[in-house]
């Protein structure tokens, strides 16, 4: 665990002198100490040495969160208890953001510290000058023993410690034990972006486990398919698989953000053909570079830092526009896809380039032509394809066979890296198969794959109950969620007002909610829910909770193309009657004029199934699914279009509220 500006046990800080602490926090501190934060730990030490006369334990100053830099004010080992201290010097009010932030340190020890798991945490917000208040306030614990944020001025932090202990359970925390407990976090991937724009290695940002792929693993092979192409002058082209928030976006990231110069010999770039993606972390990236920037005293403006960022993280298609005006060999040797299998076929690519660019004679699918750009360089190139499985979800999509078959015709001298999941029946290889098994510069990797989701750290095997509720498989799709629905809550809801309340009671501190729904769901409009109204993803991913575009309002929905490749904590999952459950399988539908017309093409019902496998797999620590009741005096929304989808997630074993 990362360290503290200032550590010791209860006795020795009372006996320390103030100037004695004030000197080393001031020592270990990475920025010029200014007079108003001197004054804050002055403060603090007073109101603490007013407060831990007795007690016994172990207390650490500006506590380091190790994923982000972020600082803790004063974390407190007492008991059976950790308390973690946020200071408000000189403030009458407890802000609500200031709440958030408490509860935000809280949930984070007891979800990613290990020995914080079992421990009992109470989160206290201190605003020294606020009118007495804790007299009024209760001390409550979830079941996870996270107690909810505690609020006192500068007085009322002893009476408020003491409550704390006496209702902790269990043995006293050893602070040494604790100390040398691991920080394994599960960050978002915005937060994840952040972490490796700013220098982090994906090594600290990742989980590992003994049974699991882990991302170090996989990124290190990329790294090395990398070098042994440019050593041996190879071009070669890499598949990154993985189940549904394993982690592949990061896996691109983390290259990328190596050699993020254009100096770099290996210079890279991360391309994503998922404009809200690219959006919401290009957003992200450059408000946090204007935040970092000007607290180092450095002034830079939001144009400027959206100009910084947008090298590299790009639109696919804006690369594969520069490269049709540009003949020359782009500057990066290493190209990264995100999202590699939405790639658009032949027959897409030919008629946006002849109705939007004028080019009537292009006859190059995206996938080979990306791949003829990295081969104009002379001596090597490689191209990685970061590829999730049933995640096709828009006609023109060309799959991962596209790529396979781009290399095969025009590329024959390109080596290819797989790894052997990729012949799993997420993948829709058909014939592909037969063309992979024919390739003579074939290796199969299997640390390329990913098995394990990141994004529900709180239940790794949602993704696999996800295929067996899509794929029908009853039995097991019942034993899966009866293994994960002690950590990863799933509901089901008829109306929408309890569903919303569900998911506001789960989230605490700062944790994002919102509703996800099909783009197909357009007769969700009596709830007002309108699919084809647009949302901004900047504002619903990333606003705080004030703002009433933000996810947090649950008004603004975001569909399978929104908010693919990204994710939230809680969900709410909108079920309409696109996706009928039948006892002889799915039946999509779309909705054309006044009525509901059955979709008979495969590729388009493959569609709509991957779109709920998207909406399935976003939260990463719970979701109720709505399945409204519909109207028998709408023939638009007939009860029966509903009723059996509902009825089928229920036999599952999914709760209803």
């Amino acid at each position: 665990m990362s360290s503290a500006y200032y550590s010791a046990d209860i006795d020795d800080f009372l006996c320390a002198g103030t100037d004695s602490i004030l000197g080393q926090l001031t020592l270990s501190s990475e920025f010029d100490v200014v007079q108003a934060q001197r004054e804050a730990w002055l403060s603090q030490i007073n109101i603490l040495r007013g407060s831990l006369s007795g007690l016994s334990g172990r207390l650490y100053f500006e506590f380091v969160v190790p994923r982000i830099g972020q600082r803790i004010d004063v974390l407190l080992l007492s008991g059976a208890t950790i308390l973690v201290l946020e200071f408000k010097v000189g403030e009458k009010n407890f802000a609500r953001s200031a709440i958030d932030q408490v509860w935000d340190y809280g949930l984070d020890l007891k979800n990613f510290h290990e020995t914080s798991h079992d421990a009992w945490i109470a989160p206290i917000l201190v605003a020294t000058e606020a009118k007495p208040s804790f007299s009024t306030c209760d001390v409550l614990a979830a079941a996870d023993a996270l107690v909810a944020p505690i609020k006192v001025n500068g007085d009322e932090l002893r009476i408020a410690i003491e409550r704390c202990l006496s209702i902790a359970e269990g043995p006293a925390i050893d602070p040494n034990r604790w100390e040398r407990g691991r920080y394994r976090p599960t960050p978002t991937i915005v937060d994840a972006a952040l972490a490796l724009y700013n220098d982090h290695d994906v090594t600290a940002i990742a989980r590992r486990g003994a049974s699991e792929t882990n991302l170090s693993t996989t990124s290190d092979t990329v790294d090395n398919i990398i070098r042994i192409s440019r050593e041996r002058s190879e071009k070669a082209i890499c598949f990154v698989t993985g189940v549904p928030g394993a982690g592949k976006t990061l896996v691109g990231l983390n290259v990328a953000t190596k050699h993020i110069q254009k100096e770099s010999e290996l210079y890279s770039v991360f391309l994503s053909g998922n404009g809200p993606l690219v959006e919401v972390l290009r957003e992200a990236l450059a408000k946090d570079k204007v935040y970092r920037e000007n607290e180092e005293g450095n002034k830079i403006t939001m144009k400027r830092a959206r100009s910084e960022v947008k090298t590299f993280i790009q639109n696919v298609h804006h690369f594969r526009d520069a490269c049709i005006n540009d003949l020359s060999p782009p500057l990066e040797h290493v190209a990264l896809f995100d999202e590699a299998q939405r790639a658009w076929n032949l027959r897409k690519t030919a008629d946006f380039m002849k109705r939007r660019k004028g080019r009537h004679d292009f006859e190059l699918s995206e996938p080979e032509f990306l791949m003829s750009c990295l081969d104009r360089h002379e001596d090597w190139a490689v191209v990685v394809c970061l590829v999730g499985g049933g995640q096709e979800i828009h006609s023109g999509e060309a799959g991962i066979g596209e790529w396979i078959a781009a290399r095969n015709r025009s590329f024959q001298n390109w080596k290819v890296y797989i790894s052997p999941e990729l012949n799993d029946s997420e993948y829709e290889l058909g014939e592909t198969r037969k063309e992979i098994e024919q390739i003579d510069q074939l290796q199969a990797k299997p640390e390329l794959h990913l098995n394990v989701s990141m994004r529900s750290f709180k239940a790794g095997k949602l993704s696999l109950f996800v295929k067996q509720l899509l794929d029908l498989e009853v039995d097991s799709a019942k034993t899966t969620l009866a293994e994960i629905c002690d950590s990863y809550p799933i509901r089901l809801a008829r109306d929408f007002p309890s569903a919303k309340k569900w998911v506001r009671s789960k989230a605490r501190g700062n944790e994002r909610f919102g509703m996800v729904v099909s783009s197909q769901a357009v007769r969700l409009k009596p709830y007002a829910i309108d699919v084809r109204s647009p949302m901004n993803p900047v504002h619903w991913f990333l606003n705080e909770k004030e703002d009433v575009r933000s996810s947090y309002y649950l008004e603004d929905v975001a569909t399978e193309f929104h908010i693919q490749g990204l994710e939230i904590d809680w969900a709410c999952v909108s079920w309409d009657g696109d996706f009928r459950f039948h006892p002889d399988g799915w039946r999509p539908w779309s909705f054309r004029g006044n009525k509901w017309q059955r979709i008979r093409k495969e590729e388009r019902q493959l569609y709509i199934k991957n779109a709920y496998r998207v909406l399935l797999t976003r939260a990463r620590q719970g979701m109720v699914i709505i399945v409204p009741r519909g109207d028998s005096e709408d023939p638009t929304r007939n009860p029966e279009f509903y009723d059996s989808t509902y009825s089928y997630l229920a036999s599952l074993g999914i709760p209803s509220i």
